[in-house]
């Protein structure tokens, strides 16, 4: 409808629009998930051999993982969770009831957006039939572990690293970096990889070399026999600077 305008206009002023106010932060990595979502998951089947005081065992455990949204500086962001622990029955020894209690604590752990904590408790559980040996560290020695449950959480710790969810020491990537995954994975259709042992040991050396040439690195003495990492001086003794623990003095 035409307004006309009888008055002399003496000034104006232009109409801002409303801005809307900014979306409050909402950590996607600890938000709770109530239940575990209807339909089809994305999951992980895995099969982990050890070997323990009964000998050689294996068993298959199921990790399903989901896209979780938040929020973070305001923006809308997505990463991908575990939500789901699943080992089916029959696979030990052991009373059955109590092997599916802890799947479905770690369940419940993973909605509430604690799971990396519960795991690595897990990790610390020990029994009286000595070590377990189950899988291999970094430097492609054999890993030991207090108990065939310390072995399994070990074991779902890698899964979580080889997803892109846990580093290998079995810590929380930070939030931004699994935002970016996410947003990679999306891009590109293929998932994280962690790293392969030649890049590992490619930016270590690139980076020793830095420090070399900024003179602020330490002098090295030779090559480890374990990791062929570089020996460094530490207290008078040959060290591997590379961190597999090897040291010419015990």
């Amino acid at each position: 409808m035409a307004v006309e305008i009888s008055s002399k206009i003496v000034s104006y002023s232009v109409k801002k629009a409303v801005e809307e106010p900014p979306l409050p932060d909402e950590n996607p990595l600890t938000l709770r998930i109530p239940s575990r979502p209807e339909g089809t998951l994305e999951a992980v089947s895995e099969k982990i051999s050890y070997v323990g005081a009964e000998g050689r065992k294996k068993v298959y455990l199921l990790v399903s993982f989901m896209p979780v949204e938040g929020v973070l500086g305001g923006k809308r962001v997505v990463i991908e969770r575990p939500v789901e622990f699943f080992f089916p029955s029959g696979q030990l020894s052991s009373e059955h009831q109590w092997i599916t209690a802890t799947m479905r604590s770690l369940s419940l752990a993973a909605r509430g957006g604690y799971v990396t904590q519960a795991v690595a408790d897990l990790r610390k559980v020990a029994w009286d039939k000595g070590l377990v040996r189950c899988g291999m560290n970094r430097w492609g020695k054999p890993m030991f572990h207090d108990s065939e449950v310390a072995a399994i959480a070990w074991s779902i710790q890698q899964i979580l690293y080889r997803r892109g969810f846990l580093d290998q020491d079995g810590n929380q990537v930070p939030v931004e970096e699994l935002v970016a995954r996410y947003a990679q994975r999306q891009a590109s259709g293929h998932p994280w990889h962690p790293p392969t042992a030649e890049e590992i040991e490619q930016a270590e050396r690139k980076a020793q070399h830095a420090d070399h040439a900024q003179g602020d690195g330490p002098t090295v003495v030779g090559h480890c026999p374990e990791c062929r990492g570089e020996l460094i001086m530490m207290d008078g003794c040959p060290t591997c600077y590379a961190g597999c623990g090897w040291s010419k003095c015990g």
